[in-house]
């Protein structure tokens, strides 16, 4: 069956740094854009990063550029969050989800993003 299972959440401080990973099954990985998506309690979801299939692209919101770096490896079947100098309002379940589009990478047309990770949880406080 598909499966996204993200990993790697848990609570730190503001600064600090974490990597939440992906792992991809049931499909295939290499081509499928992955997109990371946050949504805090109240809130909307928020797109935060994804990179293309094969092309190299990447894009992040700007509230985390330059803080925030994806990548991904395709031998795991796996895509990488790496968070530095995280924020409180950094705080949200974060999900990732699989778009099977050929046009590069979209962090604001979710929809087209059909499968979908069941979450994994950052809290940024002291």
């Amino acid at each position: 069956q598909v499966q996204l299972v993200e990993s790697g959440g848990g609570l730190v401080q503001p600064g600090g740094s974490l990597t939440l990973s992906c792992t991809g099954s049931g499909f295939t990985f290499d081509y499928y854009a992955i997109g990371w998506f946050r949504q805090a309690p109240g809130k909307e979801r928020e797109g935060v990063s994804c990179i293309s299939s094969s092309d190299g692209i990447t894009n992040y919101a700007s509230s985390v550029k330059g803080r925030f770096t994806i990548s991904r490896d395709n031998a795991k079947n796996t895509v990488y969050l790496q968070m530095n100098s995280l924020k409180p309002e950094d705080t949200a379940v974060y999900y990732c989800a699989a778009d099977p589009g050929s046009y590069g990478c979209s962090i604001t047309q979710w929809p087209r993003y059909h499968h979908w990770g069941q979450g994994t949880q950052v809290t940024v406080s002291s």
